[in-house]
């Protein structure tokens, strides 16, 4: 007999347990130590009272674990991570994870359910089709070799402690995905570094990347001041100060060809596509 409840009182440990094996076989390999796991879970908002839990025999055997936050404009919850333990799969546990998350997002208050998906993985698709969940964009993810990167760098870039990212929404082409926006960064800040180029003492330039995973949530350059090399002298800096040896930019709207060209000239490789999905509640 599976039993759901909320997660809020299930240590982040066995959390990380069931979640290494339940993403043991995913198309994508999960490399998350206990350490990358509870600072996925901080920086993406992590709420275990509107987090579901399959419990076998008092062992959890599938999760669904959800971040709350305030999403252009409205209440919403964030689907950080779904998954079934191997010998437990196909026997609907993960719809009725679903189900009831659901009803504890009601009773909340929550006005809408977001989640990102692999555009190859069909079944989950058909899965939260089936639950009305609807595509809001297209998201592209990219991966550099450390080792393969030719820097080029024309501008003086300077570190800073902190960058007041709010004030950097007007240099934006689009609104960065749950994981790269505001709140995700400022949820865990010492985790990354940041990186700015100036004129005339402001900020015309920046970009924020992990010290240790390599991983870019944001960069972005003031409209007018591109075409000249800010962007690739920024790139350089952090992919020199970044201890990881792959580089990542996940979740570029696929709609920005600009960046994906800037990305692809820089020596990044397509890594694969997502699909942002929404359910209204």
């Amino acid at each position: 007999m599976i039993l759901y409840k909320t997660l809020d009182k299930t240590s982040d440990q066995i959390l990380h347990q069931t979640f290494i094996e339940a993403f043991c076989d995913y198309e994508i390999k999960v490399d998350l130590p206990f350490w990358k796991f509870q600072q996925m879970l901080q920086r993406k908002g992590y709420h275990p009272e509107i987090s579901i839990g399959a419990f076998q025999n008092e062992a959890l055997v599938g999760l669904a674990l959800n971040g709350l936050r305030n999403w252009n404009g409205k209440t919403t919850a964030y689907d950080i991570a779904t998954g079934v333990v191997p010998e437990c799969r196909r026997k609907g546990i993960t719809s009725s994870m679903f189900l009831h998350i659901k009803e504890f997002l009601k009773e909340k208050q929550v006005e809408q359910y977001l989640l990102e998906v692999i555009d190859s993985n069909q079944p989950a698709i058909e899965l939260y089709q089936k639950q009305n969940f609807r595509n809001q964009r297209e998201l592209s993810c990219f991966l550099l070799n450390k080792n393969q990167f030719v820097p080029r760098k024309n501008h003086e870039v300077e570190e800073v402690d902190r960058i007041d990212l709010e004030q950097m929404k007007g240099f934006w082409d689009y609104k960065p995905s749950w994981q790269n926006s505001v709140e995700s960064i400022n949820a865990v800040p010492e985790a990354f570094i940041y990186l700015v180029v100036k004129c005339d003492n402001a900020i015309v330039g920046y970009g924020v990347i992990d010290k240790k995973t390599g991983d870019i949530p944001q960069m972005a350059v003031k409209k007018e001041y591109r075409g000249n090399g800010i962007a690739s002298s920024i790139m350089a800096e952090m992919v020199q100060v970044t201890e990881a040896e792959e580089i990542c930019v996940i979740n570029v709207e696929a709609q920005q060809k600009s960046v994906e060209n800037f990305l692809l000239k820089s020596g990044f490789a397509y890594d694969g596509g997502q699909f942002e999905m929404l359910l209204n509640l």
